[in-house]
């Protein structure tokens, strides 16, 4: 039999995993595959899931959301292992997988990995670590990473924006510095986001990404009037700010973004490394299976 190591975060999302692992063994071994499990544990590195990963294993299989994705790919990096990934969307925010057009529905899902070939997607890479939707620094971005893990369990997404409400009194412009090939900033803002994928908390930001481009698309919301907020928010959700004044769009497969502010940071909902930050698109850093 040819051996598959599923990963899976049995936190994350509302626990659906735990309910769906007999169809998850049961669907490989149907199709001659023996399905090799690690249960992801908090107070342990994931990278000891891929210790006994050799050549009879044909690819990971991921159950969990963005951040259990993010941590399996940078495990999987720093080992130099060159195997497919396939993903079961089953987190709070699935913004990778959803971009990449996976479903969220297990047998659908799973059908669709047995059945197709891999192929080469971008990530992105911030300093020493990697990224396969968004990085993001300033104001929200770490939302995410301050949100209970019960409540998001419990309401969802829902979670994150009542969290980003209490974030409101925080607003205030901060000062950095972007430098790229095809630009360069030296200014004010609130947020920057640098996207692979197209989603952040499920609001569809970059919606010009390509995940197949060799190209990141760099995002920055500069800092306005206090007035001049709320049109912009209306222009985001029509999804019409990429064209705005009030925003500084380009595309590039490499960019430094400085800043002697202490402003966090943000990889796929986990926390990111300090400034200076150096951004690069890897071409085809990954291979997925389960794209149509």
């Amino acid at each position: 039999m040819k051996n598959v190591r599923f990963i899976y975060n049995p936190y994350s999302g509302e626990n659906v995993i735990l309910h769906e692992l007999d169809k998850v063994i049961k669907l490989h071994q149907d199709k001659g595959y023996q399905i090799v499990p690690y249960r992801i544990d908090r107070d342990k590195d994931v990278s000891e899931a891929l210790d006994i990963v050799d050549e009879t294993y044909k690819y990971v299989l991921i159950a969990g959301g963005d951040g259990t994705v993010d941590s399996v790919v940078n495990a999987m990096k720093v080992r130099n292992l060159d195997l497919p990934i396939a993903v079961l969307p089953l987190g709070t925010a699935n913004d990778f997988a959803t971009f990449l057009g996976m479903s969220q529905d297990v047998s659908e899902c799973l059908e669709l990995i047995l059945s197709t070939e891999a192929k080469g997607v971008d990530i992105g890479k911030i300093n020493e670590k990697y990224f396969v939707n968004v990085a993001s620094s300033g104001l929200f971005t770490d939302v995410s990473q301050k949100t209970d893990v019960n409540l998001k369990n419990t309401i969802g997404k829902l979670a994150y924006y009542l969290k980003g409400i209490e974030e409101i009194p925080n607003f205030r412009k901060l000062k950095v510095k972007l430098t790229s090939k095809d630009m360069i900033y030296d200014g004010e803002m609130y947020l920057v986001l640098v996207f692979n994928g197209q989603t952040a908390g499920s609001f569809k930001l970059a919606n010009r990404a390509d995940v197949a481009d060799g190209m990141l698309d760099v995002i920055m919301i500069k800092a306005v009037a206090i007035r001049e907020i709320l049109p912009l928010l209306i222009s985001i959700l029509k999804g019409e700010h990429l064209d705005s004044d009030k925003v500084l769009y380009f595309k590039t497969d490499d960019v430094l973004i400085e800043s002697t502010e202490d402003i966090v940071t943000d990889i796929d909902g986990e926390r990111g490394p300090d400034f200076p930050l150096h951004i690069q698109c890897i071409k085809d850093g990954i291979k997925v299976l389960g794209i149509k």
